[in-house]
């Protein structure tokens, strides 16, 4: 297997999936634990796996590889989205059935929408809650008081990709609807 790791930034990948508490090396068993190989960027399993590390800050640097799978880290904050997806995309082509795994925040972003609405795409939403065991009490009682029932809270606690803002005088439909696709020949200030 070749696998790329794509997080927002260099820091990302190696702090938090490849050496963070949740990361790859804290999660792999004693006897499939990978080496990590900070100057070359990789990682590589005693069954000869690969993954190479990449920060989504540098879209380019993921032309010419060849990968059959990957994982995204916190896609949703990625600066060049866009740009670093469709290179990786592009770089998908190994192996009989290339997987992407993409873990994030819901944003309502016109990738994440996007995905959601690929049938070949599978979303899997797991809220704060289902994650009970996992946190400590206390960040869970004051996340909960501070966000439970807003917006922001059905977005980070409950996993929801939000359309509008409640209550908003600007809807997403209408900045659609009205949106000028061309530049008009003439422009008034008014």
């Amino acid at each position: 297997r070749r696998i790329a790791l794509v997080a927002p930034t260099s820091a990302d990948v190696r702090d938090v999936m490849v050496k963070g508490v949740s990361g790859i090396m804290a999660c792999s068993p004693p006897w499939n634990e990978p080496e990590y190989m900070p100057s070359t960027r990789s990682l590589r399993w005693p069954n000869g796996a690969e993954a190479i590390t990449f920060s989504a800050d540098e879209p380019d640097r993921l032309r010419g590889y060849n990968f059959d799978g990957a994982w995204l880290d916190e896609l949703a904050s990625w600066r060049y989205l866009q740009e670093a997806w469709d290179n990786l995309l592009l770089c998908m082509r190994h192996g009989a059935d290339p997987r992407i795994v993409a873990t994030t925040t819901p944003r309502p972003l016109p990738l994440i929408r996007a995905l959601h609405k690929d049938p070949t795409c599978v979303v899997v939403k797991a809220s704060t809650f289902d994650n009970v065991d996992n946190l400590a009490p206390t960040f869970l009682s004051q996340i909960v008081t501070r966000y439970e029932g807003t917006g922001l809270g059905r977005q980070e606690l409950e996993a929801e990709v939000l359309d509008d803002t409640p209550g908003a005088l600007w809807t997403r439909g209408l900045l659609e609807q009205h949106r000028v696709r061309e530049r008009p020949k003439v422009i008034t200030r008014i």
